[in-house]
């Protein structure tokens, strides 16, 4: 497919912090003889498609900063105020918005320790092809699910018995990869413009979107992780 966006036109992002609540100073905390910045550091450094002068590390402390500094990554200072934000708006969250010479964003989390440089280089020629002004990686879920008040949510196309084979799959997100047009985060919108957005839907592997937000998740993250590395 040819190309809509320039790769001269996007950067990636990694935006991280130490003032986690749920896992205390995950960022740097000792995970399989390394830490999760490192890891997806130096995923990124191996993409084919995104040059390390487009990889921008997000940070207020400058322990963060120095983990970036030995990676050559660039480095955006992050303000005290967007580190300690929990939200709203965007434009304090994500204040290198308007300071960057690029049209395009793709936010990778560090979170995510088992997401594979492949999967994020597939994601960004998804975008790079798309009609779409911002992206969204997803995955499948083929299941039942109910609202509190008991009603069916799941379409049950006419069956009597739950039989997930005929279920049409929904798409949970990610929470790993996102793209976003710049100049519309300082409006308050964040993919696209519309609400709720419509980005373009990209589905992975919901394994590599393991996300760590919890301290089991950090515990059983690490396991896999090494297992995986061992293989």
């Amino acid at each position: 497919m040819e190309a809509n966006k320039k790769i001269d036109e996007i950067c990636i992002m990694v935006q991280a912090r130490l003032g986690s609540q749920r896992v205390p100073g995950k960022m740097l905390r000792p995970f399989a003889d390394t830490t999760l910045v490192d890891i997806l550091f130096d995923k990124l450094k191996k993409s084919k498609i995104i040059p390390l002068s487009n990889i921008w590390f997000s940070a207020y402390e400058e322990e963060l900063h120095t983990v970036a500094k030995n990676h050559n990554i660039n480095i955006f200072h992050r303000s005290e105020a967007s580190a300690n934000s929990e939200g709203e708006p965007l434009s304090e969250i994500y204040e290198w918005y308007n300071k960057l010479p690029y049209k395009y964003v793709i936010l990778v989390s560090a979170c995510n320790p088992l997401l594979k440089i492949e999967t994020i280089d597939k994601f960004i020629e998804s975008f790079q092809c798309s009609e779409k002004e911002g992206g969204f990686a997803v995955f499948e879920k083929k299941t039942y699910y109910w609202n509190k008040n008991g009603q069916a949510i799941t379409n049950w196309n006419g069956a009597t018995i739950m039989n997930t084979k005929l279920v049409e799959p929904i798409y949970e997100a990610a929470h790993c990869l996102y793209a976003s047009r710049m100049d519309i985060i300082g409006d308050g919108y964040w993919m696209d413009t519309n609400s709720p957005p419509t980005p373009e839907l990209f589905v992975m592997d919901e394994l590599e979107a393991f996300d760590i937000d919890y301290e089991w998740q950090f515990n059983l993250g690490e396991k896999i992780y090494v297992d995986n590395r061992n293989k």
